[in-house]
């Protein structure tokens, strides 16, 4: 599966790595770290089969890069997992009105973290959306 990770915060980049490691898929991560970096990456062509994306970054926020990318007749389709330290509601909401594919509080704990990224690939290993 081919991921596009945004986020800004080099910690959480290590742990999605880290985590994607102990995983044993050979899953291919792209990183960008605001949504501009983003944007570039898919008008490179370079498109993956699920975003994740973090909401509170630098430049361009996760739900700019949302509503850019979902006014985009060409990617507007790409699953997109929000995968944020916001539990605002109103950004909850944002994000689903938007047309997000889900929404994931980042836990404190790593183990709680890992867990969470493990359920998310694994859902979206089985996807036919994914598959097609």
């Amino acid at each position: 599966m081919n991921i596009l990770f945004i986020e800004d915060d080099m910690i959480e980049t290590m742990k999605m790595h880290r985590a994607v490691s102990k995983f044993g898929s050979n899953h291919n991560i792209m990183e960008a770290k605001n949504g501009e970096e983003a944007l570039e990456i898919l008008k490179s062509g370079k498109l993956p089969d699920i975003i994740l994306l973090d909401i509170n970054m630098p430049r361009m926020n996760g739900i700019e890069f949302l509503t850019i990318l979902k006014n985009d007749p060409v990617i507007k389709y790409l699953p997109v997992i929000m995968m944020t330290t916001s539990e605002n509601r109103a950004d909850l909401l944002d994000c689903f009105k938007t047309g997000i594919a889900g929404y994931i509080i980042k836990p404190l704990k790593y183990e709680d973290y890992e867990s969470k990224l493990k359920k998310v690939f694994d859902y979206w290993d089985v996807s036919e959306l994914v598959q097609a």
